[in-house]
């Protein structure tokens, strides 16, 4: 008597779904990223020395991590900036793609051009663009109108948004932080392209059918959002912060010190320790985030 033959169960076929899905992704880390991040970790404990014919590296303990920490003037207050501009960014980031997205999910005509439109900065943040944008010539052109920007108009207009909202009833605190958004309007519309374009293909795999219930029950649009659009869409929310806190850190101030102290003062072994110091710090930062969000993510079986 021959025995049934024992298929895979759902879970487990996901399950190598997904070491296929990584598999890519492992192959090019393997062979592109480990060695130089293991040549980087070896030049953090080390100092290197240039020569006619390379370079030479020299064991140096710990001193270059003590030397980002407590000697250089500017690593630790860059590094703490860096931090607190993500704290602020990441938030409205995410808020802001939800937002859009939800106004994009809906049936209007131009819905496609729309979405492209959302999505442009993603493609004017690349390539030849992004290299024009960091030369000299943008630069003094986004200074200057940075510098119009913030001039008396834009302080009185500000002054007159916090007086408003002031007038209302509402905490300083948040006025302060509703009038940062409004200064922080065009970085935080050029860092939401990929977020939007991820919360509109998680709008659109959620099945009419529960708002359709949902209406029948008397629902309100509100209600509908809260109990059934946010609840669907929270994994993807774990997601988009993540993301949203590594681009909005690899763009940072820190990293820009850390690049040119490697290429322009040619302290590779000083900028290797910076390098770690602040990779440490991203790690421990997402390990907390992702913590504390994933136990509010709801998952639909």
């Amino acid at each position: 008597m021959k025995l049934p033959k024992i298929g895979m169960t759902l879970h487990q076929k996901q399950k190598y779904k997904g070491i296929w899905f990584i598999i890519p992704w492992f192959v090019g880390f393997l062979f592109l990223f480990f060695v130089p991040l293991i040549n980087s970790l070896r030049y953090s404990f080390s100092t290197l020395k240039l020569s006619e014919t390379g370079f030479s590296v020299h064991p140096a303990g710990w001193a270059n991590f003590k030397n980002a920490l407590f000697q250089d003037e500017h690593y630790v207050r860059t590094l703490s900036e860096s931090m607190l501009n993500m704290v602020i960014n990441v938030p409205l980031i995410v808020i802001f793609s939800l937002f859009a997205a939800v106004l994009l999910n809906q049936n209007f005509k131009g819905r496609a051009l729309a979405r492209a439109i959302f999505f442009l900065p993603v493609i004017l943040a690349s390539g030849v663009i992004a290299s024009v944008e960091s030369g000299d010539y943008m630069q003094g052109i986004i200074k200057n109108a940075t510098q119009q920007s913030s001039g008396e108009f834009s302080m009185f207009r500000n002054l007159e948004l916090a007086k408003l909202l002031l007038n209302s009833g509402v905490n300083y605190h948040i006025v302060e932080y509703l009038v940062g958004a409004v200064n922080r309007i065009y970085q935080i519309i050029t860092a939401s392209g990929v977020q939007i374009l991820i919360f509109v293909a998680g709008l659109q795999s959620i099945s009419g059918s529960l708002y359709e219930a949902s209406k029948i029950e008397g629902a309100t649009a509100y209600e509908s959002f809260w109990k059934i659009t946010f609840p669907m869409i929270s994994p993807l929310i774990l997601t988009n912060v993540i993301y949203s806190i590594i681009d909005n850190l690899l763009s940072s101030p820190t990293t820009r010190q850390i690049r040119d102290t490697a290429f322009k003062s040619f302290q590779f072994g000083l900028s290797a320790s910076m390098a770690w110091i602040y990779f440490v710090i991203i790690s421990i930062f997402l390990w907390i985030v992702a913590l504390l969000i994933s136990r509010k993510v709801f998952y639909y079986d």
